[in-house]
């Protein structure tokens, strides 16, 4: 059920993953009028979509610590990431919504999102560093 890889490294990549993103989705909760704010405007139902969003976080969070659903949960992971992305782009796009953000802050989400994203198939995806 819990296991894991032998490579320390990949371990501790799988909890970095597993509490970013299950902390992540958990705020979705917590403090849902920020990530209302950060949506763009053409997207609908900003509030059911942070709540689905925050569900998905913490699944996929949780699911890379079980070996079964490991792989499936950074492949969901890796499309949240995407799904997400616009939003870092709106925000960028339009940093006076976001005083308490510097511009730096803003532009730096957007080489995050692909640093996450290729930390996750690697922790949970990629079948060549399984051991």
């Amino acid at each position: 059920m819990f296991e894991f890889p032998a490579a320390w490294s990949r371990r501790i990549a799988l909890a970095v993953v597993s509490v970013f993103f299950t902390f992540a989705g958990a705020t979705h909760f917590i403090n849902p009028g920020f990530f209302v704010s950060i949506m763009p405007p053409w997207l609908p139902a900003h509030l059911e979509l942070v709540y689905i969003s925050g569900v998905f976080e913490i699944l996929g969070g949780l699911g890379v610590l079980l070996a079964a659903t490991r792989q499936k949960a950074g492949y969901g992971l890796i499309a949240l990431l995407v799904a997400v992305y616009p939003a870092n782009i709106h925000m960028t796009l339009h940093p006076e919504l976001f005083p308490d953000l510097t511009v730096t802050a803003l532009y730096l989400r957007l080489p995050m999102q692909f640093v996450a994203a290729w930390l996750v198939w690697w922790a949970a995806c990629d079948e060549k560093a399984r051991g």
